[in-house]
């Protein structure tokens, strides 16, 4: 094992240190564990290139979602907006406080990914009842 010393704020070192107690874990194994799960993440990046403002999330169940970056507002919500309430992408916009070409890029990467934005959608509604 490789040693490398690490400097954090203050702050961010007494918060990983109360969710290691937490975890019941020293704060060596709990930042060894956040590393290795975003170094995970990061192998399995799903990202588009060709949609550099649209990035995956893991929600709480973990499954990865599309969303307009820096936003939380997920591709699907978009979608909806649109196709089903019939909202412009100037509407759409102002209601979730995104820029036109944030909207525009969304509803691009649902052209190009639209089976699984639709099964998304689907499976939303099914849980919804």
């Amino acid at each position: 094992m490789a040693r490398y010393p690490l400097n954090l704020p203050l702050e961010l070192k007494r918060e990983a240190e109360q969710w290691a107690t937490v975890q019941g874990v020293s704060l060596n194994q709990f930042i060894m564990w956040a590393v290795a799960e975003k170094v995970g993440a990061l192998r399995q990046d799903l990202n588009d290139p060709n949609f550099p403002h649209i990035v995956y999330r893991r929600g709480a169940a973990g499954v990865p979602t599309p969303e307009v970056s820096g936003t939380g507002i997920r591709v699907q919500t978009i979608v909806v907006a649109a196709e089903r309430w019939g909202m412009t992408p100037q509407e759409i916009a102002a209601e979730y406080d995104l820029t036109a070409s944030q909207v525009e890029e969304a509803l691009a990467f649902y052209a190009a990914h639209r089976a699984e934005i639709d099964r998304a959608i689907e499976a939303e509604q099914e849980q919804e009842g």
